[in-house]
């Protein structure tokens, strides 16, 4: 399971409380680990982190509020900070096992010579594991054209993947802005960050 904590678009006090609650739960959960950061303002802050553990972490999913004297700016009215913790999911990756690429070969079409309409140099890959069907006919050879099918599908499994990727980045930027406060899953309370709820 994975879970992103994020500051949103929460000023730098909530970028230290990201850091803090990391720190808290990997005391928790012995078997966190760390996937992802993307670095705060200051030092050793953070504007999201994703960790991934085996445990199932989804009752932590919700805000979570820090109430503390901004350690940045003096006298700043404001006490109360507010996180997210959103439960991801992990990227899909898709592999190409090419001994469970089933090949078909055909005549093939158009002009080439003699040989193109009497011999079956087309060839048609079919990886039936992810959908995929490609069909060769540059080459006269059929040789040649399974071997261009196969980077064919080395291709469309690697845009698969690239969409996957895309996707997964689409769903953390959503959850990374979808703060709510209000109806705290935990509550923290000064500089040494002890629950309070």
């Amino acid at each position: 399971m994975r879970l992103q904590i994020s500051a949103g678009n929460g000023p730098e006090e909530c970028e230290l409380a990201v850091r803090k609650f990391l720190d808290s739960i990997k005391k928790e959960f012995k078997n966190l680990e760390i996937v992802e950061t993307s670095k705060g303002k200051y030092k050793d802050t953070y504007k999201y982190v994703v960790v991934e553990s085996t445990d199932d972490l989804s009752f932590l999913e919700g805000s979570i509020k820090w109430i503390c004297e901004s350690p940045y700016r003096k006298n700043h009215k404001r006490k109360n900070w507010f996180i997210d913790v959103s439960v991801i999911s992990g990227i899909q990756e898709y592999y190409l096992d090419e001994d469970l690429i089933k090949f078909e070969t055909f005549r093939c079409s158009g002009n080439g010579g003699q040989n193109v309409n009497k011999v079956e140099s087309g060839v048609r890959a079919i990886y039936e594991l992810l959908n995929l069907i490609v069909e060769a006919t540059e080459e006269r050879n059929q040789k040649m054209n399974k071997n261009i099918a196969i980077r064919k599908l080395e291709k469309a499994v690697k845009d698969l993947n690239n969409k996957a990727l895309k996707d997964n980045s689409c769903e953390r930027w959503l959850e990374n802005k979808a703060i709510e406060r209000g109806n705290e899953i935990r509550i923290y309370k000064g500089k040494k960050f002890l629950r309070i709820k």
